[in-house]
């Protein structure tokens, strides 16, 4: 993992030095191994390493290749020895990645980045061609934001220096709050316009005059994978998953994996236990992370993860959750930013760092670099509680009545529902449009939104919902992308990196080979009737603790709105800043706060997440990089010109800049 940053005057300015110091400065903290830079005339690009294998080490960059390109390179490269052997130059087969990818690049121009296996971001400036061409990997776990007009280009592995050194006020964009209130804002959108981020699967072209957007790769729904055999499918299972954690284990240190006690974590420490044991991977030693505690009304996982630790015969470091809880005192909630670091989204930087600093101290002092995370298995192999309802639409799509009706019939007496009830849900995928997002969580605007903030943005609110397609792809494989985009890329897009803990997190149920045989399979063999996430549970049967592997989501309980009531007693009904720029309401805020404090019922998420909203726009105009604020103008007289705070207005949808493959 690296960190990058850079800036191209187009009209031959030359770069001032004392800027590139500062950046240096701001990435300091992400990448503690050292600085280099290429710098020429108007181009000045800055790179700081954090070392996580053997040949990151004996990279040089930015790495400067025989037909003159700039490439910077961020990222894990798994599948290095195919590509060296098909690459017509001679490369050792201990090169650094970087060495790898320019190698390629040079060979087979952007068709490259189809073939590169892994998680990465690269930056190559083509002087010859007077262009920069930004990418990223097909799932977007690196990030690579940048900022253009018809002065320069900046780009940034970190959102913050674009935002600190734009060297003026920036507008908020109003997709991204919209985005932001219904779940995670759509990959290409940052807060600000005029920042934009480079999408999964796809790279961006910029220079003078020049913007062009391109998709390099996708998931194939045309590609089947079909056995006479369950054994085939669990065999298949077993030996790309376990491939697919072995591509993340490649460190030149012992790796952490974050063990929840869930069904997805345990499979990965119990795979990559497995592994370790065989030698058939370098990594020295596993050791786990865990959380435990009340926080916010959610079960204890301690039984099962300390079932896991048994079993290795190792017990891993454990956090206390419960300081996370939500608080029952009268006391007003503390600040949730802190003006002495600066947050460029709204993700709070005071409501975990008491976690975040027990998570730094563990990593420093074990020198953890790399962590295993779960994340996007619930999705990747089915979790949904959509399930069969994908299956259903297949079968009705396709005109096998008869399998329809049988399985209607079993599915039927499994979920405990009529026929006609569940023939309605089928029915309707087609019909309604609907988003994974929306349909868990039930999302619908606020009272207190502007309705005119309602109107323009109904689309980002409710999640981006789409409806299934008769023509064309499975129904099947539409819910599994819609998944995989509305969730799993949109989430990781939305968490910034973070100096605490500064870690290199990996997530193996993203392997682009696992997903594309998960999305290959007949739904049939990935969810069964009685048994969700079937084939997951089946391939892993003697490898993960019995107890873990059919275990059942646990549901957390509900937060009743009289339970509420001590809680919300520390909101503030001040929203002057967040309805000056014409997202919310004032007056019917403070009625929902007055609500809130009565104990009647109300959206509780939504609240807080207005307040914590108008706690950061605050923040920005603390660091001055929204105008001022003027507390005493009425909020109605700003409601529908230019305010204060300058508010973007973008595309209504995420598509209208990439095309998605929903």
């Amino acid at each position: 993992m690296s960190v990058q940053f850079g800036r191209w005057n187009f009209d031959g300015k030359p770069i001032d030095p004392n800027s590139s110091a500062k950046i240096h400065t701001a990435l300091a903290p992400f990448g503690p191994d050292g600085a280099s830079s290429y710098s020429k005339d108007n181009v000045s690009i800055c790179y700081r390493p954090f070392h996580t294998t053997k040949e990151s080490h004996y990279e040089i960059q930015p790495y400067i290749a025989r037909s003159g390109h700039v490439l910077t390179w961020d990222g894990r490269l798994d599948n290095r020895a195919e590509l060296v052997s098909e690459l017509p130059h001679r490369l050792p087969t201990n090169s650094p990645d970087v060495d790898v990818v320019a190698t390629a690049f040079e060979v087979w121009g952007t068709n490259c980045f189809a073939k590169l296996i892994g998680d990465w971001a690269v930056s190559i400036w083509d002087p010859n061609h007077n262009a920069l061409l930004l990418a990223k990997d097909i799932i977007g776990t690196r990030h690579l934001y940048y900022a253009s007009d018809h002065d320069q280009v900046v780009w940034s592995t970190l959102l913050d220096p674009l935002v600190r050194f734009a060297g003026k006020t920036l507008a908020v964009n109003e997709e991204y709050i919209a985005g932001w209130f219904s779940f995670f804002p759509a990959v290409h959108l940052t807060p600000y316009v005029g920042i934009h981020a480079v999408s999964p699967s796809s790279y961006v072209i910029l220079g003078p005059g020049k913007r062009l957007l391109c998709k390099y790769w996708d998931f194939d729904p045309a590609r089947r994978i079909r056995y006479r055999a369950d054994l085939e499918y669990k065999e298949h299972f077993r030996t790309l998953f376990a491939k697919a954690v072995q591509r993340r284990l490649r460190s030149d240190r012992q790796v952490l994996a974050e063990l929840s006690g869930g069904i997805d974590s345990s499979c990965i420490v119990s795979v990559a236990d497995l592994l370790i044991a065989q030698g058939i991977e370098e990594t020295p030693r596993l050791d786990t992370i865990s959380w435990y505690g009340n926080a916010n009304e959610i079960d204890d996982d301690r039984p099962y993860f300390t079932k896991l630790e048994k079993q290795r015969g190792r017990t891993g470091f454990h956090i206390d959750l419960s300081c996370l809880a939500l608080t029952d005192s009268q006391d007003p909630l503390p600040p949730e930013f802190d003006d002495a670091l600066f947050a460029p989204t709204p993700f709070p930087t005071r409501r975990h760092a008491h976690l975040s600093k027990q998570y730094a101290m563990y990593l420093r002092s074990h020198g953890h670099r790399v962590v295993l995370s779960g994340q996007g298995g619930e999705e990747a192999t089915s979790g949904s509680p959509l399930a069969p309802v994908p299956e259903l639409q297949d079968f009705l799509k396709t005109a096998q009545i008869f399998s329809f009706i049988s399985q209607l019939n079993a599915w039927t007496r499994q979920v405990k529902k009529s026929r006609i009830r569940l023939f309605s849900d089928v029915i309707q995928g087609f019909l309604r449009p609907v988003s994974p997002v929306s349909a868990s969580r039930h999302m619908r605007p606020a009272t207190w939104f502007d309705r005119d903030f309602v109107r323009r943005n109904r689309a980002a609110l409710s999640g981006y919902p789409t409806r299934v397609r008769v023509f064309g792809t499975p129904p099947s494989f539409q819910h599994s992308m819609s998944g995989l985009n509305d969730i799993v890329r949109r989430a990781l897009a939305y968490f910034d990196l973070q100096s605490e803990p500064l870690r290199d997190l990996r997530y193996p149920y993203l392997d682009r080979d696992f997903l594309e045989f998960m999305y290959a399979i007949p739904p049939g063999q990935v969810v069964r009737l009685g048994q969700g996430r079937s084939l997951l549970r089946r391939a892993l049967v003697g490898i993960v603790p019995e107890e873990i592997l059919n275990r059942t989501k646990p549901a957390g309980r509900r937060f009743h709105a009289k339970q509420a009531v001590p809680w919300a007693s520390g909101l503030t009904s001040d929203c002057s800043f967040s309805s000056s720029i014409g997202v919310i309401h004032q007056h019917r805020f403070e009625e929902a706060i007055g609500k809130a404090h009565r104990g009647e019922q109300v959206p509780l998420g939504r609240l807080r997440r207005t307040v914590t909203l108008e706690a950061w726009l605050r923040h920005l105009a603390h660091h001055g990089v929204l105008m001022a604020h003027h507390p005493g103008k009425p909020a109605a007289a700003t409601r529908n010109r230019q305010s204060d705070f300058h508010l973007g207005v973008p595309s209504a949808r995420p598509d209208k800049e990439m095309p998605t493959n929903r």
